[in-house]
């Protein structure tokens, strides 16, 4: 959380701008309220995305998608307002008091077992709630995973499926996070179904077990090619959960496991889960932060495609 700049703006919509929260690939994220009502998370679009025709149309239709998910129990962040008629496009979603997924590793190291169990079966919750309603998320990782006190959230779902329409990456470039797209993500384009999400899925639960990413850094070329390689190293993943994320990250989509079946191999059901999870289950990380710094959450990445 950051402190507004001169250039940002005071109001959206019908609400007050407090703070900054981040930016990425789509636009800049802002802490929002309105009079008497809750904290939300804005995410306003980019000028040049909002100048595309095609942007806006698909924006519109994933926006009110995205409407439809979340509630008790979904482990998503709920979209609660949006215009998709402004100057500049925004979308409001409940605030989550909480770190991100790699904020939270970078700053405190790989969360502990029985967390990364509770991650584990939540993302399997989120996924099966957005899958329910025809959406896929395309850009699961660690920023964008919220980790709150009573649970993880998922945020951005459907949201890089509207990316993909810009004029910037009409050219068969990849949307997407380096290091968690899938290896069909990576071949067909963008057009993917549910399994893509479960292999990044797969991804970010061994960068939460181990405290780094499975398929390395470097240049993104080099990643994107290890994904399809299948050069990952799971080394520090312990082995009580090494099975699970095996399994999501398996090159054939139809062998991944389904999202319920995440959960049961987490060892959770829906109603297990709920009561399991309780303030401080992530460990470390859900204690007083170190001084804040400049680093951003929430940033989006543009690849080029091999």
């Amino acid at each position: 959380m950051q402190p507004l700049r001169a250039t940002d703006p005071r109001h959206i919509g019908p609400y007050d701008v407090t703070h900054r929260l981040g930016a990425g690939g789509m636009g800049e994220v802002y802490l929002a309220r309105s009079r008497g009502g809750p904290r939300l998370a804005v995410k306003v679009v980019r000028t040049e995305h909002a100048e595309d025709r095609t942007f806006r149309a698909r924006f519109r239709h994933e926006v009110r998608a995205a409407q439809t998910v979340g509630g008790a129990g979904t482990y998503t962040a709920r979209v609660v307002d949006a215009d998709t008629e402004a100057e500049r496009p925004w979308m409001a979603t409940e605030f989550v008091p909480g770190p991100n997924l790699r904020d939270a590793v970078l700053d405190h190291g790989a969360l502990p077992g029985p967390a990364v169990r509770i991650l584990a079966a939540s993302l399997g919750e989120a996924l099966a709630a957005i899958h329910a309603k025809g959406l896929v998320h395309r850009d699961l990782k660690p920023s964008n995973i919220l980790l709150g006190p009573d649970g993880p959230r998922v945020i951005d779902f459907g949201i890089v499926r509207a990316l993909e329409a810009t004029s910037l990456t009409r050219t068969g470039a990849v949307v997407g996070s380096v290091g968690y797209v899938s290896p069909e993500q990576i071949r067909n384009g963008g057009q993917v179904g549910p399994p893509s999400d479960v292999f990044s899925l797969g991804a970010v639960l061994a960068y939460a077990a181990a405290g780094r990413e499975p398929f390395g850094e470097g240049q993104d070329s080099v990643v994107l090619l290890r994904i399809l390689t299948r050069d990952f190293d799971l080394s520090g993943v312990p082995e009580a959960i090494r099975p699970l994320v095996t399994a999501c990250l398996r090159e054939d989509p139809l062998e991944r496991p389904e999202p319920a079946e995440v959960v049961a191999a987490a060892g959770f059901t829906p109603d297990t889960l709920r009561t399991g999870v309780r303030p401080g289950w992530y460990g470390p990380a859900a204690g007083p932060r170190p001084t804040p710094d400049d680093r951003p959450s929430g940033v989006e990445y543009l690849s080029p495609a091999l």
